[in-house]
């Protein structure tokens, strides 16, 4: 695992028993906000920009797998002198959040895994990623048709534009550096990364999986696939895509809340 000596821009509210928080790629801290005052309420809250995203510096140099990106984060928790904590993770956010508590069981004590999957991609849809990672890298801009069908990919169908819209501007507005050294490096990491569904059985944390019934990219039998190799509780929300915290909050709040209050001590 690379190290590196930049630092992730990260929101730290709330106390009692810690909680990092990660969120999806192309997103940022903010993506957590409908969860926030509720779990702060009850527990300490860290919720890192991953690199390239947000407020934190581009992607290192150095990284080249999620593997370099679990690092980072339990770095982070060094520097914050937190030894025993939990990770709540959504999309990639559960991709190195699963892969920190198999290397760090003795630390990260509870694990939920949101629109997420630890297997690779078939062949085809490996392909099919990089071909758009490729065109955005060459283009230095998410352009139409392709702006559209990514920002589509985060929701259902049934999405309002109130959500999607304000995705399309964001993704929109991303410049060529950063696309280019951040966006698409790391998306190639996630896209190109190996099976690690064995990593599942090396985690002692007590695990959650949840997964937005309508999400497209990581539909409901992934999440049912990795929360029968964890032993674990597979929650579906309704109505709900990949992002699925933002699609039907109040779902997936109380399901945390739920799971938090008989995995953890918080300080109520």
């Amino acid at each position: 695992m690379q190290t590196t000596d930049k630092q992730f821009n990260y929101l730290d509210i709330g106390s009692g028993f810690p909680l990092l928080l990660g969120h999806s790629y192309l997103f940022d801290r903010h993506m957590w906000e409908p969860q926030l005052d509720a779990l702060a309420e009850h527990y300490r809250v860290i919720v890192p920009d991953l690199w390239g995203h947000g407020e934190s510096p581009q992607l290192p140099a150095s990284h080249t797998s999620l593997s370099d990106i679990a690092a980072d984060h339990l770095a982070l928790m060094d520097q914050l002198g937190i030894q025993e904590f939990g990770i709540v993770g959504l999309s990639v956010g559960g991709m190195w959040g699963a892969e920190l508590a198999a290397v760090a069981p003795e630390r990260v004590k509870v694990l939920v895994l949101l629109d997420s999957y630890m297997g690779d991609e078939t062949p085809e849809e490996r392909q099919r990623y990089f071909a758009m990672l490729d065109a955005v890298d060459q283009a230095g801009a998410i352009t139409s048709p392709l702006l559209e069908y990514i920002a589509a990919q985060f929701y259902s169908d049934n999405v309002p534009a109130s959500l999607l819209q304000p995705l399309i501007e964001h993704l929109q507005s991303l410049p060529a550096d950063l696309l280019r050294n951040s966006i698409v490096p790391l998306g190639k990491m996630i896209f190109g990364r190996p099976d690690k569904l064995a990593l599942l059985e090396k985690i002692t944390a007590t695990t959650l999986v949840i997964t937005g019934e309508l999400d497209k990219p990581r539909p409901p039998a992934e999440g049912q696939r990795m929360a029968d190799i964890l032993g674990c509780e597979h929650v579906l929300i309704p109505g709900a895509g990949h992002i699925s915290n933002k699609e039907n909050p109040e779902a997936v709040t109380k399901a945390l809340l739920a799971f938090l209050a008989e995995s953890t001590t918080p300080l109520f």
